[in-house]
């Protein structure tokens, strides 16, 4: 089975906790049944996803994505075949957006759909390898 990544963004609709709450529980659900492993970013302007498994997989995964009216503006940002999982222990790890992304500003002015693949993936690079927050 070869290994594929995928990478989209969106924007939230009706961000809140709650709302957050119920896609990570469920794509945690869904991902550890599917072979799926990946890390969402969110904030209240962007949700930016990376998902890895089979292509089968994510390409049912995406498709309910697409379908989810808790997104906007749905966009694949990149999909490839890779060698290792960046997140090999994660269903579905989050990570609020941090200051050393976009700023919202940027964000609305089309940084996202601006940013090369590589400018995409090294985000999420970054993300894991930074320690998991733990909340007080």
């Amino acid at each position: 089975m070869s290994l594929v990544q995928l990478i989209y963004a969106s924007r939230p609709f009706g961000f809140d906790q709650a709302i957050l709450n119920g896609i990570l529980s469920q794509s945690r659900r869904c991902n550890s049944r599917d072979g799926i492993t990946g890390a969402l970013i969110c904030r209240a302007d962007v949700y930016m996803q990376l998902l890895e498994g089979s292509a089968e997989a994510l390409d049912a995964t995406y498709a309910r994505i697409l379908r989810d009216d808790r997104h906007l503006e749905i966009r694949r940002l990149s999909y490839h075949t890779v060698t290792n999982r960046l997140f090999p222990g994660w269903a579905m790890r989050d990570d609020p957006a941090r200051s050393w992304m976009w700023s919202q500003a940027e964000v609305a002015n089309g940084a996202i759909e601006r940013a090369t693949d590589l400018q995409v993936l090294q985000t999420f690079e970054r993300l894991s390898n930074e320690p998991e927050r733990v909340d007080a």
